[in-house]
């Protein structure tokens, strides 16, 4: 019987079971930020332990760094925070990508454009998306604040193994729906809950011919459904994506890194727990209309009625959500008043997504009222976007034009709702109070999305208002 990708990676970084019959596994590349490294740091040198393998961790700066005057945040636990990851890492020898660096942004878009994620290997972050660097087949997880301790400590950490879930996806998405839809609908499909103790293998003609970056949006929401981690196993489009990078490697050893690389990829025989099928050619730009990343509907579909169900249970989820989100039970999705407009994030902050994007928001501008933002994922999307031009796009539309960082996907930055607010986010997240504000609302959607909604001043559908054929 063959092997799932997800066994065979287990199998290689498996250093020993213990007694309570959990995996000591070793940890192919470890991902630092400013937020949970501080306190692990700490530790370290309580117990006067060294970083055991420094040429295994990479650190950058993402969720407190503002972006607006970054080299001067006015608040000072931001200035604090982003002082001890440069002085944490010159002190244990980890290589950090600073904000003078050109290489700082969001940690699951630096890894992946530097070379650092790569098939085949073990990866943690003290980050729950995480899971986004499953797109090139690896093991991707995040991890709390003790365990970046014993990573720093020992290279290694103690886990029990997963199922697997295979998520077989077919046919073509429509024009006008993109990979983030296809997420939020997975998520709506087996809910927040369904993919507790499974890792997800992403698979099917469908992410055959997605790009690196929509298999990275993707398996980022994985962790939305509750899986621990999500992947893809690794095929020609994941090795050219990494030729080049500064971090993959080169001549000879690039061959031979391909050949292994290969060899994690799923058996054709491998035996899955459980199997789900989708076909794409149904999905219809999705977005969100709770308080959780399940909430979600399509955007011609109306918005929940709890009086339409007897399940005591789903009623009380349902008007939870729309007690909070003060929307109108049982009428359209479509046209909802939004306030604020924000693209960016480690789902849909990747140079494509602006490209993309781009396309069609030339020649057209936010609604009056409406604060729209734009935060490259880091600064090299940010450079490149302005070699391109598309930060001029973003900018005449009338979106604010920031530098690198996570700024409103969780606002622990400036960057934040005020009030009850409702905003259009490519984020991953729709929690209460998620996006700064205690009352402020979010609802999920594709970049195209945000930018339909941002021209419109209300959710609306982005097939319409750019004439998507």
């Amino acid at each position: 019987m063959g092997k799932t990708l997800y066994q065979k990676v287990w199998d290689a970084h498996t250093v020993d079971t213990l007694s309570d019959g959990r995996t000591q596994l070793f940890i192919g590349t470890h991902l630092i930020h400013e937020v949970t490294s501080p306190q692990a740091f700490g530790m370290l040198r309580e117990l006067g332990l060294k970083v055991k393998y420094p040429r295994r961790t990479f650190a950058t700066i993402d969720h407190i760094v503002p972006t607006k005057n970054q080299d001067q945040p006015a608040d000072p636990l931001a200035a604090a925070m982003i002082d001890a990851i440069r002085s944490n890492c010159d002190d244990f020898g980890v290589t950090y990508f600073d904000l003078k660096s050109g290489r700082q942004g969001i940690v699951h878009v630096v890894g992946p454009e530097q070379g650092i994620t790569q098939p085949g290997s073990t990866i943690a972050c003290g980050d729950s998306h995480t899971a986004t660097h499953g797109a090139f087949g690896a093991i991707a997880f995040g991890i709390g604040t003790t365990q970046v301790r014993d990573v720093l400590a020992t290279q290694t950490i103690a886990m029990e193994s997963l199922k697997v879930r295979r998520i077989e996806v077919t046919g073509k998405l429509r024009p006008g729906v993109y990979a983030k839809d296809l997420t939020l609908h997975i998520i709506r499909l087996l809910g927040a809950k369904g993919g507790i103790g499974y890792a997800y293998e992403y698979a099917g003609d469908t992410f055959d011919k997605f790009t690196m970056e929509e298999r990275m949006t993707v398996c980022n929401m994985a962790i939305e459904g509750g899986a621990r981690c999500g992947y893809v196993n690794p095929d020609e489009i994941t090795f050219e994506f990494l030729k080049g990078r500064p971090y993959s490697p080169t001549g000879a050893e690039w061959d031979e890194a391909v050949a292994r690389w290969k060899s994690f990829a799923s058996d054709a025989d491998a035996e899955f727990d459980d199997i789900v099928k989708i076909n794409a050619e149904e999905i219809e730009p999705t977005v969100t209309w709770g308080i959780s990343p399940d909430h979600g509907i399509s955007i011609s579909e109306d918005i929940p009625d709890s009086a339409t169900t007897e399940d005591l249970e789903e009623k009380a989820v349902i008007d939870e959500a729309l007690a909070y989100m003060k929307l109108p039970a049982g009428t359209p999705i479509k046209g909802i008043p939004i306030d604020v407009a924000f693209i960016g994030s480690c789902t849909n902050g990747r140079l494509s997504d602006f490209r993309e994007t781009a396309k069609f928001l030339e020649g057209k501008k936010v609604a009056d009222g409406i604060k729209a933002i734009a935060v490259p994922g880091s600064q090299m999307t940010a450079i490149q976007c302005e070699k391109e031009g598309i930060d001029k796009v973003f900018s005449e539309a009338g979106f604010e034009w920031r530098a690198a960082g996570c700024s409103m996907c969780l606002a622990m930055n400036p960057d934040k709702l005020i009030g009850n607010q409702i905003c259009a986010s490519s984020s991953n997240r729709n929690f209460k109070g998620r996006q700064g504000s205690p009352i402020g609302r979010t609802v999920l959607m594709s970049p195209v999305m945000v930018a339909a909604a941002a021209v419109e001043g209300k959710i609306a559908d982005a097939r319409e208002v750019f004439e998507v054929a």
